[in-house]
C-alpha cells in the first residue's frame, strides 16, 4: 500500500508540473476573458517617459558593437532613453571599447564583485521612471521599449517580463534545440500568468521595472532578475507580460555549457525559494502564491527528485504485481518510463556523434535540465554557488 502511495504522489508531481497546472491555467484564463474581456493599452507617443537601458557587463567586448548599435537603434524618442553600463572590473578590453562611444553613460568598477554589486550600483545613477535590464549578449526588438512602456500604463503594473528568443541555427545541436523548445513552451506559461494575473519571475534578457519599486540585493543573489521581479509583485503589484519586447541570444554552445547555467539557475533558486519563503503563504499572496508554488517551487525542488525516483518505485511495483505485461497499468507506465529514457540515451549518443536527430534532443534536454535540478539543490545546500560564476560559452 504505502508502494502504490508513493508511485501516485511521484505521478502526480509530474503531472501537475508539465501539464496540469498549465491546463487549469488555460481554463482559467479561457473563463476570466469570458467574463471580463481585456482591455489593451495603446500605446501613445504623447505619453513617451524617460526610460534607462540598463546593461551590467563583465568582459564582454565581443559584443559590446552589436549591443551599442542595437540600443541606438531603438525606436523611442533618443532624449527619452538613458544608455547606462555598468562594467564589473572587466579587464579583457571592454572598457576601452565602451570608451570610444559617446551618447552612453558608463561606469567603470575596478574590482569584479558580481552582477548584483553592479546592479546595486547602477541604480543609484539611473535616471527615468522605468529602468530596462537587458544582458550584453542579446539583441532587443526594434519597438521593445515601446513595447514595455504600454504595459505601464497601468499602475497595476510594477514590472515588466519580455520574452526569450533563442535564434535557431540550420545545424541545431541538443542544446540549441532542447533551449529553444523549452522557452516557447516558458513563453506560453509566461503569457498565461499575466493574462489570469502575474508573470512568476523576469529573464534577465530584457525585463523592466519602476525605479521607485527597486529593493536593494543582497550581495549573495544568485537570480537577480527573479528576485527584483518577484519582490516587485510581493508589494502588491503585477509583472506584466510583453512579447513584444524581445531579446535574442543564441544558444549554449553544448550541452555541456547548457548543463552548467541550468544547475546555477536551480541552486539560485533554492536560494530563491529561502530568501521569499513568505511568498508561500497563501494567506497573505492568495493566487501569487499557487502560482509561484506551481510554476517554480515544485521545478526547482520536487519535481526532479520524483522524475528519477519513479522508475525505481514503479520497478518494486511492477514486481511485486508479478507482470510485465502492458496490460497492467504499473506494467504500462514502467514500459513507457523505459522508452522516454532510452530515446534520452539515444539522444546523447547522437549528440556525442554529431548526428543531429532533433526528434531526440527533447527528451535528453528534458532529462538533463531536471539533473541539473539536483545537482543545484545539492549544490546550493553545500553552499557551493558563487555569486560569480563563469559564463556559459554560446554559440
Amino acid at each position: 500500500m504505502m508502494l502504490t502511495i508513493i508511485f501516485w504522489v511521484l505521478l502526480f508531481i509530474l503531472f501537475y508540473t508539465y501539464l496540469g497546472y498549465g491546463l487549469i491555467l488555460w481554463l482559467l484564463v479561457k473563463l476570466k476573458q469570458a467574463v471580463a474581456p481585456a482591455k489593451e493599452n495603446l500605446y501613445s507617443a504623447s505619453s513617451e517617459p524617460e526610460v534607462c537601458l540598463f546593461v551590467p557587463a563583465y568582459n564582454e567586448k565581443d559584443y559590446i558593437e552589436q549591443k551599442v548599435a542595437n540600443s541606438f537603434a531603438l525606436n523611442y524618442p533618443k532624449g527619452k532613453i538613458q544608455y547606462l553600463w555598468v562594467s564589473d572590473g572587466s579587464d579583457d578590453g571592454t572598457n576601452e571599447k565602451l570608451k570610444k562611444y559617446s551618447g552612453i553613460d558608463v561606469e567603470y568598477l575596478p574590482e569584479r564583485k558580481g552582477k548584483v554589486n553592479a546592479i546595486n550600483h547602477g541604480m543609484r545613477l539611473a535616471k527615468g521612471d522605468i529602468i530596462i535590464f537587458s544582458d550584453c549578449n542579446t539583441i532587443l526588438g526594434p519597438d521593445t521599449v515601446k513595447e514595455i512602456v504600454q504595459k505601464f500604463h497601468s499602475p497595476k503594473v510594477g514590472c515588466v517580463a519580455g520574452e526569450k528568443r533563442i535564434v535557431q541555427e540550420a545545424d541545431n545541436t541538443a542544446a540549441s534545440s532542447g533551449e529553444g523548445l523549452y522557452w516557447h513552451i516558458e513563453s506560453w506559461m509566461k503569457k498565461m500568468d499575466s493574462d489570469f494575473n502575474s508573470v512568476i519571475g523576469a529573464d534577465g534578457g530584457v525585463f523592466a521595472i519602476r525605479k521607485e519599486l527597486f529593493q536593494e540585493l543582497e550581495p549573495d543573489i544568485v537570480l537577480d532578475d527573479f528576485i527584483i521581479s518577484l519582490r516587485i509583485a510581493m508589494q502588491g503589484y503585477t509583472i506584466a507580460y510583453a512579447p513584444g519586447a524581445y531579446a535574442e541570444e543564441t544558444a549554449s554552445l553544448n550541452v555541456r555549457e547548457e548543463l552548467k547555467r541550468k544547475i546555477r539557475i536551480a541552486a539560485g533558486g533554492v536560494q530563491t525559494i529561502f530568501r521569499l519563503r513568505g511568498l508561500m503563504n497563501p494567506f497573505r499572496y492568495g493566487i501569487l502564491s499557487w502560482q509561484y508554488f506551481s510554476h517554480k517551487v515544485l521545478r526547482w525542488t520536487l519535481t526532479p527528485i520524483a522524475l528519477f525516483l519513479l522508475p525505481f518505485v514503479n520497478l518494486l511495483l511492477v514486481m511485486q504485481h508479478n507482470t510485465w505485461c502492458p496490460s497492467n497499468f504499473y506494467a504500462l507506465v514502467f514500459w513507457l518510463q523505459l522508452v522516454c529514457y532510452g530515446i534520452a540515451v539515444f539522444g546523447w549518443y547522437f549528440e556525442q556523434k554529431r548526428i543531429r536527430l532533433k526528434m531526440l534532443f527533447a527528451p535528453y534536454y528534458f532529462v538533463m535540465i531536471n539533473y541539473a535540478g539536483i545537482r543545484g539543490m545539492l549544490r546550493y545546500l553545500k553552499g557551493r554557488q558563487p555569486v560569480n560564476w563563469e559564463k556559459s560559452k554560446r554559440a
